[in-house]
């Protein structure tokens, strides 16, 4: 077998491992430990210690050569075994006896030239294919798989017998690998296939076909063929070869696959299947060499319905483009696919065509395809993605004569639109439109068919929606994505819009009345986009939790915020922002109530609680508190012999020996009263001047009797002396009595000058205020001053 050969499996092949493959391990756990993939690892046996529950073993793409009883009869489970892409020369099927759920088993693409007769019951699928085997590797012993749905096999030669012994079974597919298949010279040989709906053979991939084997398959509904090579001399063996495969009447879909041949043996080709029952051809990576010329293909009556051709080689530089696109043309089916052919035009049909969808994908249109064409009137499907279309105008002017036009996909193009032009034409029975994946702008909106219904405009330059946008009554699906709006569209334009896809653009603050301007709106797409979570969004926020469950797709993961960068990342669904703080009439009316109340509430309190005077108090008697701890004692100690001198007028000495003197003595304070401690002999200024030195602080209790008293006059003129002498603040003034100003004599300067530059000490009316009181002119004295007795001149 070779490597080329072994590489070639057809689209059936595929197809069918991925439905089996599907259908067998739906079934299965979802814990991994259940699935074991050792593929492409460079194995040369089975590993050892595999999990006993393993139900689906991948083995493929690796070296093993052989397989053992012990290898895999401990996997009572087991019910997919891949071990295709080996180098298994011989294996005992017996070896599987254990296996008894075993349904998917795939050997193919080994080098196995003998298997033993000993299958297992419950296989469903069996792909023995691509290997090396002489003849077809079946026995009686497969009539027992009553389960088996696909049969894959090898045989470089045919014996009419070979698959008697399933002749009974219903399979659903058979592929049958005849890359290694040889004829005797001048034998025909026959295959009786019986049962099954899909056959797929497969062919050297290098040699020129020259199978000339009658097979015979019933209730075959489809057939592919894969590694076809003609040329003129062997495309009647070709051509004798398919009519014995297409002589039942259920056979629908014919598929050929990795095709090499002459346009004249195509033509040929399409000319033998036309009249044949088969409904839908699919031509896949063809090849057209030597040449193309004009042929001679007529069109009977076909059952044809589509088709499809895909991935065109032409090695032909030279040919006649009428010659080509003619016979396409003027085919009489109604859907033609033409994709990924480098195709530069189509010939619009001469007579009236039976065409209703037309796919020319991945091709090289230009604006030129189908201008001025009035034969496609049936024409219900037109898609030309991924071509060179550049002007939508034409575009427009394209579909003019196509009255039963309904979807149009020209996405994928370079198309674009000028305002200047004239005003677009389109043919009204439009409803599908995809314009997707272009370079369109605004403009485009208008330059649309007024019917309608879906439009594509996914990935283009668009930045807004216009507002004047008209005649779009019957648009109900809309996709805008990754475009650069900045703004959900309203729904006044489109009144039946009901989708609207709009994620990956630039909307930063959508309205928070799109879902009360678009009652009809079922399905809202706008996640990806980056939102500012300010005041502005909290109300978008709460609209999306008033509409429907399910109408904001995406939500709540696609939405999140993208500014300010505190909250980037955050799902729109956990921002929250105060309703006080995005409501400026409501925070200006929050703040004027409350600033009211706080000027009410302090009024109340200045008039009825004298608030005034207990906030004086309280900060006169911190302010004492602070001055007398920041002087150090040893300083104080030094000279000092009383706490206070006290100076009052007589008039008042019933107060002060009553009331002041005896609740400051009772702290420990050392009180110095010119009556008391005056020393006899010495003239009273001496005595005063004595009596300030040695006192920690000056007393000075102010009425208007200590106005009218000379003495006090001296005392208070002697102690402000000794406050700018030392430095110090050992004034405290009480006021017993208010004294207007007008009743200080001019002379006392000092005393109108410490009144207006000193806090003073009111002694309070009401019994409730005298503790503050006290509390003050307690705070002016440093209790642990220590007093130095000694050489006292003063009489204590």
């Amino acid at each position: 077998m070779t490597e080329d050969r072994k590489t070639t499996v057809g689209s059936f092949h595929f197809v069918y491992i991925v439905i089996l493959i599907v259908g067998t391990t739906v079934q299965l756990s979802d814990e991994s430990a259940f699935t074991v993939n050792k593929s492409n690892q460079g194995l040369t046996r089975v590993l050892k210690g595999l999990p006993p529950k393993t139900e689906v073993l991948d083995m493929s793409q690796n070296y093993i050569s052989e397989l053992h009883l012990a290898d895999i009869s401990f996997l009572s489970q087991l019910k997919v075994l891949r071990l295709s892409h080996n180098r298994l020369q011989c294996l005992d099927i017996s070896i599987f006896k254990f296996n008894q759920d075993l349904e998917y088993l795939d050997l193919s693409h080994n080098q196995l030239q003998k298997i033993s007769c000993h299958p297992i019951s419950s296989l469903k699928h069996l792909d023995l294919s691509f290997n090396d085997f002489d003849a077809l590797p079946i026995c009686k012993e497969f009539g027992n798989l009553t389960q088996l749905n696909f049969l894959g096999l090898s045989a470089k030669k045919l014996e009419p017998l070979d698959l008697l012994p399933i002749a009974h079974l219903h399979l659903s597919g058979i592929l049958l690998d005849l890359g290694g298949y040889y004829m005797k010279e001048h034998e025909t040989e026959s295959l009786q296939i019986l049962n099954t709906k899909t056959l797929h053979l497969v062919f050297h991939p290098n040699n020129i076909f020259s199978v000339q084997a009658n097979i015979s398959v019933n209730s075959l509904r489809c057939l592919q063929l894969s590694n076809i090579k003609l040329n003129g001399m062997n495309c009647p063996v070709f051509i004798t070869f398919l009519s014995q495969l297409t002589r039942g009447p259920n056979l629908l879909n014919f598929t050929l696959n990795h095709v090499e041949t002459t346009w004249q043996c195509l033509v040929i080709v399409f000319q033998f299947l036309w009249p044949r029952p088969v409904e839908y051809l699919n031509i896949y990576n063809l090849t057209i060499v030597e040449s193309i010329d004009e042929e001679d293909f007529t069109y009977p009556e076909t059952s044809l319905k589509a088709l499809t051709i895909e991935h065109v080689t032409n090695r032909v530089f030279l040919f006649s483009q009428t010659a080509l696109y003619t016979v396409f043309s003027e085919m009489n089916i109604m859907m033609l696919t033409i994709s990924d052919t480098h195709f530069i035009h189509m010939l619009c049909p001469q007579t009236t065509s039976t065409f209703k969808v037309l796919n020319f994908t991945r091709n090289v249109f230009t604006d030129s395809i189908f201008q001025k064409c009035s034969t496609l009137v049936r024409l219900e499907t037109l898609i030309l993605q991924k071509n060179e279309l550049k002007d939508l105008f034409k575009v427009g002017l394209m579909t003019k004569n196509m009255p039963s036009l309904e979807i149009l996909d020209v996405s994928w193009n370079y198309l674009e639109y000028d305002r200047r032009d004239r005003n677009c034409t389109w043919v009204g029975s439009i409803v599908v439109l995809n314009l997707s994946s272009n370079v369109l702008t605004d403009s485009v909106f208008s330059c649309l068919p007024s019917r309608v219904r879906v439009l594509d405009l996914h990935n283009n330059r668009i930045t807004r929606i216009p507002e004047d946008v008209t005649g779009l009554e019957d648009l109900q699906e809309l996709n805008v994505a990754f475009n650069s709006l900045v703004h959900l569209p309203g729904c006044g334009t489109f009144g039946s819009l009901s989708v609207l896809i709009i994620d990956y653009n630039s909307i930063s603050n959508p309205s928070a009345h799109f879902f009360q301007n678009c009652q009809k709106m079922r399905s809202v797409n706008a996640g990806h986009n980056p939102f500012q979570c300010t005041c502005e969004l909290r109300e978008f926020i709460q609209s999306i939790g008033q509409v429907s469950s399910g109408v904001v797709e995406g939500w709540p993961d696609s939405y999140q915020c993208d500014y300010p960068e505190s909250y980037k990342g955050t799902l729109l669904k956990d921002f929250h922002v105060s309703p006080l703080t995005c409501n400026t009439a409501l925070l200006i009316v929050t703040i004027g109530v409350t600033g009211l109340a706080l000027a009410v509430t302090l009024t109340v309190l200045c008039i009825c609680l004298d608030l005034p005077w207990y906030l004086r108090m309280v900060c006169q008697w911190t302010q004492t508190r602070r001055r007398a701890r920041n002087i150090p004692l040893d300083k104080l100690q030094r000279t000092l012999q009383f706490h206070a001198f006290i100076s009052y007028s007589e008039h008042d000495s019933a107060w002060v020996k009553g009331e002041l003197v005896p609740c400051l003595e009772k702290e420990g304070i050392q009180i110095c009263l010119h009556e008391r401690n005056f020393v006899p002999g010495k003239s009273i200024v001496e005595n005063i001047i004595n009596c300030i030195e040695k006192s920690y602080k000056s007393i000075f209790v102010l009425s208007p009797n200590f106005v009218q008293s000379e003495w006090c006059h001296y005392e208070l003129y002697f102690a402000h002396h000794n406050l700018f002498h030392e430095g110090s603040d050992n004034l405290i003034l009480i006021l017993l009595e208010p004294i207007p100003q007008n009743d200080i004599p001019s002379k006392y300067h000092k005393l109108k000058s410490l009144m207006t530059q000193r806090t003073y000490l009111e002694w309070p009316k009401e019994k409730s205020k005298r503790g503050l009181f006290w509390a003050n002119i307690r705070a002016a004295f440093n209790v642990k001053l220590i007093l130095n007795t000694e050489n006292n001149d003063v009489e204590m």
